[in-house]
């Protein structure tokens, strides 16, 4: 029970600040290229009470750890009229994209934290793995949300790099999904597609430090 309790304590801030973070990130694009929807929502805002969903951000995360150990949440739905975007074909891809930059910087931000505790000899165990979950958290979620299946961010970006023709018929798919994204999850299939991405990103990430690794050794 106890390591169960550290467990849930080591995720909770991570998880917090990941989807906290998305889902401003992509209030304020929205906000910046047109749509006022989510600043009349409140939800151009760090605050993380802003964004959690009682259920997705809090009990979820809670019971898939419980019952897989998987840690996975999910924000309040961002309201975003694309309509009012002032391009909105090519501006929701970069609305999209905001939410993958908050969640890679958040990661960078944790690395640092990681390689900053082990300079001053931190040797207590709690604040490296809550850093070292900060990195996994952020770069699995960055991952997950560039799944190139409507409505997920990578399927925004996908629709917007498509000729508009296939483009409206890619956005077809957009009703099914969810159940898609289910079903990939019953198969786990999914790891082949968040797996690499997390590996792409954690080496992005190493490259990004190594001069400051470099320094401090």
């Amino acid at each position: 029970m106890d390591e169960l309790i550290r467990n849930l304590a080591v995720y909770a801030l991570p998880v917090l600040f990941a989807i906290t973070m998305h889902n401003a990130a992509q209030a304020y694009a929205a906000k910046y290229f047109g749509d006022l929807t989510p600043f009349a929502a409140g939800r151009v805002t760090t605050n993380p009470l802003a964004h959690i969903d009682p259920f997705g951000t809090v009990i979820l995360p809670v019971l898939l750890y419980l019952t897989t150990g998987f840690v996975f949440g999910y924000a309040k739905p961002l309201p975003i009229d694309y309509s009012r975007l002032r391009k909105p074909k090519r501006d929701m891809a970069f609305v999209a994209l905001a939410g993958t930059a908050a969640n890679f910087g958040m990661a960078l931000l944790w690395l640092l934290l990681a390689i900053f505790l082990k300079y001053f000899d931190v040797s207590e165990p709690f604040p490296n793995m809550v850093a070292q979950a900060g990195i996994r958290t952020n770069l699995l979620l960055m991952a997950f949300n560039l799944l190139p299946i409507p409505p997920m961010d990578g399927g925004r970006i996908v629709f917007s790099m498509l000729p508009n023709k296939l483009a409206f018929q890619y956005a077809r798919i957009e009703p099914y999904g969810f159940f898609i994204l289910l079903g990939l999850m019953i198969l786990k299939l999914l790891a082949y597609w968040v797996v690499p991405i997390m590996v792409v990103g954690e080496v992005l990430l190493h490259l990004i430090v190594y001069p400051l690794n470099f320094i401090l050794t």
